[in-house]
């Protein structure tokens, strides 16, 4: 059985297995921002505990450790101390209840233990102290169950030290209560960074819930209503490119609809004749007399007719098909001479229009881009000049440094109609009864933004139309 991404085992971890097979952690921003906030507190809070503990560590040791280095040198430095032994303790040991304390002498190889205590266990240490090799040590040792700082001092008198040892219980108590102190205040920092965490994602990440059920409402009900923008902040920022989102998705969901409208109203009238011609040849070819009862005259009349319309509808559906692809151009392009596309279009054009002349003029220009696109939005040029321009007038072509002029000699296009002739389906008044699809002129435009370039319309000398294509391009070959 398969487990759906995000769910089954380790759903309430939030582990899931992707698309890719690979298990990943799926969690909610707001639980990502709590866990992030505790753990970064956390670390903070037992980093400040761990260095707060073993700074009152080291400087208890250290004043213990001073206090005791002190005590043994002024007790080294008194007269009574060579003579204390069976008579008891000195007079300077007395107020020192909280040590030990024990006299090693090196020559004769004892150690006289000053109070009533156990027998304390000393080493190299002392030993080396007594020898005088060393100035003084200081140690932890444990004796009977109990940790002992001993520090041992020479005396006046060669080859004898002074030991001291003052037990840790105190020190290790208070240790331990600090230790303890600490791990509550580290837990209730863990706790409170949590709940700040918790608030943090509560109102920090309000906006972004805002902003997530106002696309889930658009996407729901397909409103493309902007959202409000408020503040200059990263929401705002958000909320304003999602708007500029929602009017390029309104605008080509109008633009959709009316392709759809516009082609449905321009299929229309040539389905609504093909339908008559067809239905009228039916009707004559299921007649008793078949089609001998049409005229001949008549009948190729028809047949050509329907030629036409089906010929018409193919280059409307051709047209329809190019407008919909709204792709870049593919990676997969190749240097094109552009003077070489004109003369290919020009070549086609004559064919179609044997009662024109053509002059043509052209220099080379190089164009990165597809060289089918580019021949027929030349030929669309072409064939729009050779639709308006009278019965053996001439067309003028002139290409040079990536400017394609065509000028024709019919009656010139009405400056209001300049900037919508490129529009999808439209046509001027006396273009409406002319043959066509009202698409030719929208894929140039299309073409030529497609390719970094532009096309536009204005009038020629004669009075008649002139279309300018500019593409960006070179001279020579880039890649010769």
């Amino acid at each position: 059985m398969t487990v759906p991404w995000g769910l089954g085992v380790g759903q309430g971890l939030g582990v899931g297995q992707g698309p890719d097979g690979r298990w990943h952690y799926r969690r909610s921003l707001a639980s990502r921002v709590i866990w992030l906030t505790t753990i970064a507190v956390g670390m903070s809070v037992a980093l400040v505990a761990v260095g707060a503990y073993i700074t009152a560590r080291v400087q208890m040791q250290d004043t213990l450790d001073n206090a005791l280095v002190d005590r043994a040198e002024r007790a080294a430095d008194s007269d009574s101390l060579l003579q204390a032994g069976s008579q008891g303790i000195p007079s300077w040991a007395l107020g020192a209840g909280d040590v030990r304390i024990a006299i090693l002498d090196f020559n004769n190889g004892t150690l006289r233990i000053l109070d009533r205590g156990p027998t304390l266990e000393l080493g190299r240490p002392e030993l080396d102290v007594a020898q005088g090799k060393q100035d003084r040590s200081l140690r932890t040792i444990v004796l009977a169950g109990e940790r002992y700082r001993v520090v041992a001092v020479p005396t006046q008198q060669s080859g004898v030290a002074l030991v001291i040892a003052q037990p840790l219980e105190d020190q290790d108590r208070t240790l331990r209560r600090l230790g303890w102190v600490t791990v509550a205040f580290g837990v209730f920092g863990v706790i409170v960074a949590a709940l700040a965490g918790w608030a943090v994602a509560s109102n920090g990440l309000r906006p972004v819930r805002r902003l997530s059920g106002s696309v889930e409402e658009i996407a729901r009900t397909e409103d493309f209503t902007p959202l409000p923008v408020e503040g200059d902040d990263e929401m705002a920022r958000l909320a304003t490119a999602f708007n500029h989102l929602l009017v390029a998705l309104d605008a080509s969901r109008v633009r959709q609809r009316q392709l759809v409208a516009d082609a449905s109203h321009e299929l229309r009238t040539p389905l609504t004749a093909l339908r008559t011609n067809i239905d009228l040849l039916t009707m004559t070819a299921r007649s008793p007399d078949g089609f001998g009862g049409l005229p001949p005259d008549a009948r190729d009349e028809l047949l050509d007719d329907v030629r036409a319309q089906i010929e018409e509808l193919t280059t409307l559906i051709g047209d329809l098909t190019e407008l919909a692809r709204d792709e870049p151009i593919p990676v997969q392009v190749e240097p094109v001479d552009l003077a070489d596309v004109v003369d290919h279009a020009v070549q086609r054009v004559r064919r179609r229009a044997p009662g024109l002349e053509f002059e043509v003029f052209t220099r080379p220009w190089w164009v990165i881009g597809e060289d089918a696109e580019l021949e027929r939005a030349v030929t669309n040029l072409l064939d729009n000049a050779a639709k308006w321009s009278p019965e053996g007038g001439q067309v003028t072509v002139r290409l040079s440094d990536g400017v394609l002029t065509v000028d024709d000699q019919g009656p010139g296009i009405a400056e209001s109609d300049r900037a919508q002739i490129f529009d999808r389906f439209w046509r001027s008044p006396d273009a409406r009864t002319m043959p066509g699809s009202g698409l030719g002129l929208a894929i140039v435009r299309q073409v030529a933004q497609r390719h970094s370039g532009s096309v536009q319309a204005t009038a020629n000398a004669s009075g008649g139309a002139r279309l300018v294509l500019r593409l960006p391009g070179r001279e020579k070959n880039p890649y010769a």
